[in-house]
Order: structure tokens, then C-alpha cells, then sequence
């Protein structure tokens, strides 16, 4: 294990009825901005405990944030807070809202284009942000991260902004969810893991466990939330797997990381509107299959832990592993191939293009050039 430094602050307020928590949670006097994406949370309730909790507060809402969240709209949201003097956010909905109100909250302190701090990566300071939680995925209601995407050049970019001071999770507010969602929330939790997990053996016992244990839960559970998506305990663990997946827990120790799978998702994303988590279930199969040598021996130890493949020459086995995940997304309603999404190969040559561009290299040994990830793409045709 390597030397570490862990500190997460975010106050974590977990179970049913939380949200009227807000009230106390809240310091008295602040001008509150609160974000929302749709409409969704008029119809299950949320939006209804929310005001009811902010009743002695100064608010003002903003609506209309997007999925994969746009510079172009929370640069209204910007100016709309720094007219209303907001010097408190509460981002109510899953980790787009999250992540777009996590640049509202740099922006509001900052004189020029937000998408200059996106591009920075990088935020220097925030007003300060709390959650209410309503679709588990990225993990985004306890760190510090946010992506944001350009439509106008068909970019995504992550950037550091601060923790939320606090983050309400009730697991009734995912019952009404649409079932695509919550597929491609387990996906992007599952991916989350893999991305801190499936780099090198040995460094941490401990938080190989930890992200082992995330994974079997997210497979145990997922089948029962198909059945019943208003079992309460069964979306509660779904709930805090996804914010365990990526607060920093299963990190410690210096565990080396990956985050190639994420980066190529994203340019999916920017270039097809395709949802984050289901990127990720796409793209996650091939850097698997050509990063096999590197990563070949956590891929056995995945495959023997997590889905109890003994059998076989090694080859064999990481074949197994990869297949056993792969049909696990497709076991979520996802598709998990390029084609079947009408992605073909110019997508993978702008990909590519976009990647030797930027003269990058993603993965834990700096190996998924652009080169590399056309590799990865080609083998998801």
C-alpha cells in the first residue's frame, strides 16, 4: 500500500424522510438557489419537500438542466445567481444537475466564461453547494468532480470544483425512476468501480475487497430491482453503492487508476448524445479485451472473485471475465456494441483524431493513446 492523504467532507444525510432535514441543515440568512433538471420531481414529491423545508429561505429556482449538463445553459444559470446575490445551492436531481451546479457554484465567484474554469480543470472557488439526490450514478453528491459538455463544438470536459457541504439520499426518490435510468446508473456505478479496481494486483487488499464487495452487491441486486423497483432496501443499496463507487473510499492506499473508459465514453457522448452510463457499458468490454496483458492479472482475479470462474488456461479466463460483464450490461437492457447504436467508423477516426490532438495517454500506465483507444472502439463494432 502506498503513503495517502484521504479527507472527504461531505456530510452524508441517508434514508427516508431525510429531506426535511434541509431546514437545519441549511445556515439561516443564505439567498438559495436551487437547480432541477425536468419535471420529474413535481411528479414523485421531491420538488413538494423541498420548498416545504426551505419555507423560511430566500429562494430562487433555476430549471432545465441537462443530461451531460451544458455550458450553455449554466451560463444563464451564472448570471441569473450572481444577479439574485446567491451565496448558497442546493442541486436537486441525479449527478447532471449535481455537476452543472457544481460550475454554477465556481462560476458565481468567477468575472469571466465558466467554460474557462471547465477548461482550466479546475476550480479556484465555490459558493457554497449541498444535494438532494435523485438518481444514483456518478457519485458526483460526494466528490468534488463534474463533466460538463460544449454543444456548440461537441466537447466534454471534467474539472475539480469543491465537495458538497452536505448530500440527502432518500431511497423513495428513486422508485418512479424510468427503468432506462436506472440502468444506466447501475452501469456507471459498476464502471466507476472498475476504473479504480482493474488496474494492478496487490496494492491494497483492503480496497480490492471494498470495490469486489461494490461489484457483487450492484450483481446480486440488480435482477431484483428489475422485479421490484419500490423495494426500499434493494434501491437503498443501489443508492450508496453509487456513492460509494466514487467518493474516494475504494482510492485509498494510492490505489493506481485507470479512467481511459470514461474518457473515450465521453467522446461518445459529445459526438451521439449517447447516455453516460451506457457508454461505459459499451466501451468497457474492449478496453478490457486489448489491455488484457497489462491488466490480465487483475482481470483473473476479478473473474475468480467476482464471478467465480476456476476453470480453464488463462486466456480462457480473462475471455470469461470479459464476456461475464459484458453480459452483465446486456442483462441490463443495454446494448454494449457500436453497431447497434449506428456507430460506426468515422466516429472512431474523430475520436482518435481528437486524442492525438490533445497529445493525451489515460489509463494506469499512460497506455490509451489515441491509437490505443481506436483499438478499443474497432473491437466494439
Amino acid at each position: 500500500m502506498y503513503n495517502f492523504i484521504f479527507q472527504n467532507p461531505t456530510k452524508l444525510i441517508f434514508g427516508k424522510g431525510m429531506i426535511s432535514r434541509l431546514e437545519s441543515e441549511i445556515p439561516s440568512g443564505k439567498r438559495v438557489m436551487i437547480t432541477f433538471g425536468g419535471g420529474s420531481v413535481k411528479k414523485n414529491g421531491v420538488y413538494r419537500q423541498v420548498k416545504d423545508a426551505l419555507k423560511g429561505f430566500y429562494t430562487v429556482e433555476f430549471w432545465g438542466i441537462e443530461p451531460n449538463p451544458s455550458i450553455e445553459t449554466l451560463r444563464k444559470a451564472v448570471k441569473l445567481g450572481k444577479t439574485e446575490k446567491i451565496d448558497f445551492l442546493l442541486a436537486v436531481g441525479g449527478g447532471s444537475v449535481i455537476d452543472g451546479t457544481k460550475l454554477i457554484s465556481a462560476g458565481l465567484l468567477y468575472d469571466g466564461d465558466p467554460w474557462e474554469i471547465v477548461r482550466s480543470g479546475k476550480a479556484s472557488g465555490t459558493v457554497p453547494l449541498a444535494t438532494v439526490l435523485t438518481l444514483p450514478a456518478t457519485g458526483s453528491e460526494m466528490n468534488p468532480g463534474a463533466v460538463i459538455s460544449r454543444y456548440e463544438t461537441n466537447e466534454k470536459f471534467s474539472f475539480g470544483a469543491d465537495y458538497p457541504v452536505f448530500s440527502i439520499l432518500d431511497p423513495e426518490t428513486t422508485f418512479s425512476l424510468p427503468k432506462n435510468q436506472v440502468a444506466y446508473g447501475i452501469a456507471d456505478t459498476f464502471v466507476h468501480v472498475m476504473e479504480q479496481y482493474l488496474t494492478v494486483p496487490g496494492v491494497s487488499r483492503t480496497m480490492d475487497h471494498w470495490a469486489e464487495g461494490i461489484l457483487e452487491t450492484l450483481i446480486d441486486i440488480a435482477p431484483k430491482i428489475e422485479r421490484n423497483q419500490n423495494d426500499y432496501n434493494m434501491m437503498a443499496e443501489f443508492m450508496l453503492s453509487a456513492t460509494l463507487a466514487l467518493n474516494g473510499f475504494i482510492a485509498m492506499g494510492g490505489v493506481p487508476q485507470d479512467w481511459s473508459t470514461h474518457m473515450i465514453g465521453h467522446e461518445l457522448t459529445a459526438l451521439h448524445g449517447l447516455s453516460h452510463g451506457h457508454t461505459l457499458a459499451i466501451v468497457l468490454p474492449g478496453t478490457m479485451n486489448i489491455l488484457r496483458e497489462s491488466k490480465g492479472d487483475k482481470i483473473l482475479q476479478y473473474g475468480q472473485r467476482v464471478w467465480k470462474i476456476t476453470g480453464g488456461s488463462r486466456e480462457e479466463r480473462i475471455d470469461q471475465a470479459i464476456h461475464m460483464t459484458e453480459q452483465f450490461f446486456r442483462s441490463l437492457g443495454l446494448t454494449t456494441r457500436l453497431g447497434e447504436e449506428g456507430i460506426g467508423e468515422k466516429t472512431i477516426v474523430e475520436i482518435e483524431r481528437r486524442f492525438n490532438e490533445r497529445g493525451v495517454a489515460f489509463g494506469e500506465n499512460k497506455e490509451v493513446t489515441g491509437t490505443v483507444a481506436r483499438k478499443i472502439l474497432t473491437d466494439r463494432l
